[in-house]
């Protein structure tokens, strides 16, 4: 691996180039942070994609990507004398710092659970009036519940062992099961959406990620769902032609494989 002086120096190599990209280069001089943004989200699942399928070099790929966003942020807050890189990363260096003081200080820990606590404690210190301000508004619902459920087991409102959660989880769906046989669309909706989070939180007491999970599952289901259509398209067959029963054959070999 690289010494800590080429690691510095390949950095220092990147910021002269953004320097010159933005003094330069016609469509990096146009962005800001607003036209910047949803390239950032693209690049972050992109990075989030590499890392399911566990392509090491794709993730280096990305990382860089990723960097390239960051220096661009900190490169244009640089141009209103807002901040620049330096501050960016002492930021986090000064945040790092205060937020584990069982390592800079002389607090005491014995386990994960004990410095997720005091992390959101620290937080509520620093000014936070909600340890649920921290969860970004635009994520995807099923992260966020995670996130949400992460944040306030961090301060001791939680379940103590997951068979009290699995017990929830029923409860939820004999709930939804109930207003499913009603049929009232919008109470059933309330419902699921119970379901789901009471799945979610059971996800997180096994240690499993529901966004990771999911995605897995997703992408299974598309590999053998194009299996699928390959074999139909080898029998000169469209699937909407196809009784369930044939598709189904194909669906096994698919699983098989």
């Amino acid at each position: 691996m690289n010494s800590r002086k080429a690691q510095l120096e390949a950095f220092d190599r990147l910021l002269t180039i953004m320097d010159e990209l933005r003094e330069q280069c016609p469509w990096d001089k146009k962005q800001t942070l607003q036209t910047l943004r949803h390239l950032t989200i693209e690049e972050t699942y992109e990075l989030g994609d590499a890392i399911l399928e566990n392509d090491l070099n794709e993730v280096k790929k990305e990382l860089g990507d990723l960097l390239l966003h960051i220096v661009f942020y900190a490169k244009i807050g640089s141009e209103t004398n807002d901040f620049d890189i330096a501050d960016v990363a002492n930021g986090i260096c000064e945040k790092l710092i205060s937020r584990h003081p069982h390592i800079y200080s002389d607090v005491e820990v014995h386990d994960e659970e004990d410095v997720k606590r005091n992390w959101e404690n620290l937080k509520l210190k620093e000014g936070k009036k909600s340890v649920l301000e921290g969860v970004p508004k635009s994520l995807p619902a099923l992260v966020k519940a995670n996130r949400i459920q992460d944040k306030v087991a961090g301060v001791g409102f939680d379940w103590e062992q997951p068979e009290q959660v699995w017990e929830k989880l029923e409860e939820e769906l004999g709930e939804f099961q109930e207003e499913v046989a009603k049929g009232d669309q919008l109470a059933m909706e309330s419902e699921f959406g119970d379901v789901l989070f009471s799945m979610i939180n059971y996800a997180r007491f096994l240690k499993i990620d529901p966004e990771n999970a999911l995605e897995r599952t997703n992408k299974k289901f598309i590999k053998r769902f194009q299996y699928l259509e390959q074999k139909a398209a080898g029998l000169n067959k469209q699937l909407a032609d196809m009784t369930l029963a044939e598709m189904d054959v194909f669906w096994e070999e698919a699983k098989k494989l």
